[in-house]
Order: structure tokens, then sequence, then C-alpha cells
């Protein structure tokens, strides 16, 4: 016989009274951790550790929740875990509602101390002076390529890559009114306003695009004028009450932009193998020829996987460049050492940007 609206409702009601008494004995044990790391001066936050955690428990979920919740429902639990610790501070490109916050919800869950920032620069100042304990940077967008600031940025920066976040990207056209009619100006990031380009000359064709600090911030704009709209995604839209007149307008359907998450060593040493890692380099090698044909020798007799070369002007006015590499694998593994090691001894110029767990 089949169960009453009512029988399934009181079965449900007993099953969250039992899972509220498990994440309590959950969250005492997390603080007996805490204080073990206190006396021993480890930090906190251990992204391989948690990374293995929510793994682990996707290859043992039986199923109906899908392997997507697992991990989205776990990192709350451990955020919430942690900040009975002590609550990271976490900045990223502000005001709220951007995509650099969702990526650090994402990434460490909500119970964070936010500190937005104007632009990456102060992300990056403010991870390094100690307003924060971590930054968040979109680095890598699969349709417009490479975010040149953030990559600038880690040249001369003491701070490390520590994790990573892939963030599917939604676009949404925000106004003041449920319209289309009587826009004059679009306002959005130049990232966001570039991977929307073919939607707006195809609806919105001889209306002003204009730059801004973030998408959030066209948002902001946006609210305050009702002949302006700002390109943006849902969290923008609750932030500053505006009406999506149209959504998912990025011209790539499949639009992904990849964070790095950021620190100093003292904060967050690198993190130990997952079993899933990447090593971020940046080089440069003497201008002779063969040079940069030389840089993959290594890798391939050690059969370490490159997956990212990027090459960006040096700046010095002869025409050298610094070239942004990631490759599979971590330290720890024989071979990975041993291609970073002959990799190093072609080098005029080599800094490892981070070792972490990659996102999935």
């Amino acid at each position: 016989m089949a169960k009453t609206l009512p029988e399934l409702r009181v079965q449900i009601d007993a099953v969250d009274r039992e899972l509220i008494t498990l994440l309590n004995r959950r969250a005492a044990l997390a603080n007996e951790v805490g204080e073990i790391k206190r006396a021993e001066g480890s930090p906190v936050f251990r992204p391989e550790r948690e990374a293995q955690v929510i793994h682990g428990l996707q290859s043992v979920n039986p199923g109906p929740l899908k392997k997507e919740s697992v991990a989205m429902i776990w990192r709350e639990i451990m955020s919430a875990c942690r900040a009975l610790e002590a609550p990271q501070r976490v900045a990223y490109l502000g005001p709220a509602g951007t995509f650099s916050e969702q990526a650090a919800l994402q990434f460490f869950g909500s119970s964070i101390e936010h500190v937005p920032c104007a632009s990456f620069d102060e992300v990056f100042h403010a991870a390094t002076s100690g307003a924060a304990d971590f930054g968040v940077v979109p680095v890598e967008n699969n349709t417009e390529g490479v975010v040149t600031r953030s990559l600038d940025l880690f040249l001369n920066s003491p701070l490390h890559i520590v994790g990573e976040i892939s963030l599917l990207v939604r676009h949404h056209l925000l106004r003041q009114t449920a319209s289309l009619e009587g826009i004059e100006v679009v306002l959005a990031h130049p990232q966001a306003l570039a991977q929307c380009q073919g939607w707006l000359s195809q609806h919105l064709p001889g209306v002003e695009r204009r730059a801004v600090s973030s998408n959030a911030e066209g948002a902001r704009l946006a609210a305050s004028n009702p002949a302006w709209a700002g390109i943006a995604g849902e969290r923008a839209a609750s932030e500053f009450g505006l009406h999506m007149v149209a959504r998912a307008i990025q011209d790539d359907a499949y639009n992904r932009t990849r964070f790095a998450v950021i620190c100093l060593p003292q904060t967050l040493p690198a993190p130990e193998a997952s079993g899933k890692d990447c090593v971020s380099l940046i080089v440069s090698v003497p201008n002779r020829p063969g040079a940069v044909h030389d840089l993959l020798v290594p890798l391939k007799q050690h059969g370490v996987s490159m997956t990212r070369f990027e090459s960006r002007p040096a700046r010095s006015g002869q025409w050298e460049y610094y070239f942004y590499i990631d490759v599979q694998g971590h330290p720890s593994q024989p071979h990975v050492a041993a291609a970073l090691e002959d990799l190093q001894q072609l080098c005029a110029f080599y800094k490892v940007l981070g070792t972490y767990p990659v996102s999935d």
C-alpha cells in the first residue's frame, strides 16, 4: 500500500532530526581536529583533504543524489565546520553578485568572510597584505582565452595557487523593466561583452557597449538608470532587484571560466597530492632557435602531460616572452619531479605558481 503524504512527511522529519544530530557530531569532531591543528600550528583549510573526502563520497554514493549535489552538500558542511575553527576571509572581484563571488562560494562554501575588491590588483593586494586569507581570480575562459591581467599579476607576486574552480557561466541581460525596448547602453566586464558580442549584434545593434570593472558593477549601474542594461548572473539580478530580460545570451552555450584560489605560502603551503593534481609554472627561455621546442622535451621524456601553454610579452622591449604552463601531476611523483628539474635547467626564468588539486 502506498504511503500517504502525511506519512512521508513524518518520515522526512524523522530523518532530518537524525541528520542534524549527525551533523553536530561531525562539527564536534571538526572542533577537536581544530584544537590539534592549532597545537601543531597547521592550517585549518586543506583543499586536497576536502577534495579527497568529496571524491570518496561520490564514489560510494548509491543515489538518487547526483554526484554534483553530493559535492555541493558536503562542501557546505565542511565550510560550516571550518567556520567553527576560523572562518576564511576570501577576496574576490566585487561588488556582490559577481561570478568571482560565485566561484569563491562554490570553492569554500557559504561560511566565509567576504572581502569584495574593485579590481584584480586589489584582490592580489588583499591576499598579500593579510586583509584576506585567500583570493579568487579568473585566469581563463574557454571562448575568450586567458585573463591577461591575472596572469601578469602572478609574475611578481609572492602568492601561489592552492586550488582552482571551473564555473559554468551563464550571462543574462538585466534591466529595471522586462523589455528590450529603449536600451541605450549595455554595461559589463570586457570579457562578458566579448562573450556575448554575437547576441548583442543581433538583438541590440547600434546600442553602446560600455566596459566596467565587473559584471556586478554593470548590474548596479543598470539599477540606477532605466535606459541602461547590465550583463551578469542570477545573483546580481537578485542583489540589485533587476529583471532578467534575456537569459543565457553568451555566444557559447558551454561557457566556462576557470578561477584560481591564491594565498601566501605561510597561510597555506602547497597542498599534498590528492591523486588528481596540477602544477602551474611561469618560465622564459633564451631567445635562440628551437628554445621553445626544447621546453617540451623533458615533459615528453618523463611522460608528463601538459594541459596549458600560453605566452605573454615580457615587456622588455626585446620581443621576449613568458610562458605559462600547466602540467598534470604532483611534484611528489618521481616522474613529475624529474621533468620539472630538467625543465628548469633549460629556463632563463622559472617560477612555480602553485601545485593544487584540479577541479572536476
